[in-house]
């Protein structure tokens, strides 16, 4: 929590609201994916929690979940700027942010949203209690749960 407290001090010295008042969506991530070819080269403004985080230097993918769905967002340099892509690489998995920007597909046919506009709508301090899921050979491998039914009902504290 010291380093995500550290992150939040760092966006406010570079004039950044880590909690801004509003955002205006326009799609949720569901309605872009099962309708694809409606919003194919059309703009959206989908916002979510951040669920995962590829930085490959000037450009990165990273994942958003909303209350229906996840997607993929694809946030270049020189589409958001200099200022804007240094806020993104402040943040961490968990942070809720707002995208604007084209439907698009990648290579991989993963529909994305190619980010024009990029809002943080709110710097989390507490790390998002989640396992980690894997699919491989169409099983659900599951990492760092707590499985153990008895031991849960007996340490809940």
């Amino acid at each position: 929590m010291r380093i995500r407290r550290s992150k939040l001090d760092t966006l406010r010295e570079m004039e950044v609201n880590p909690y801004p008042y509003s955002f205006e969506r326009t799609n949720f991530t569901n309605e872009i994916i099962e309708n694809y070819e409606t919003y194919e080269d059309k703009q959206v403004a989908v916002a979510g929690r951040i669920m995962s985080i590829r930085i490959m230097g000037k450009a990165s993918f990273f994942h958003i979940q909303d209350q229906n769905g996840k997607i993929q967002v694809y946030i270049r340099k020189n589409e958001v700027g200099e200022q804007t892509f240094e806020v993104f690489k402040i943040l961490d998995i968990g942070d809720i942010v707002g995208i604007k920007g084209k439907v698009f597909k990648t290579r991989t046919e993963e529909v994305s949203v190619l980010a024009e506009e990029f809002v943080l709508l709110s710097k989390s301090i507490r790390p998002l209690p989640i396992v980690k899921e894997k699919e491989s050979d169409g099983e659900k491998i599951v990492y760092d749960q707590f499985a153990d039914k008895e031991l849960r009902y007996r340490q809940r504290y």
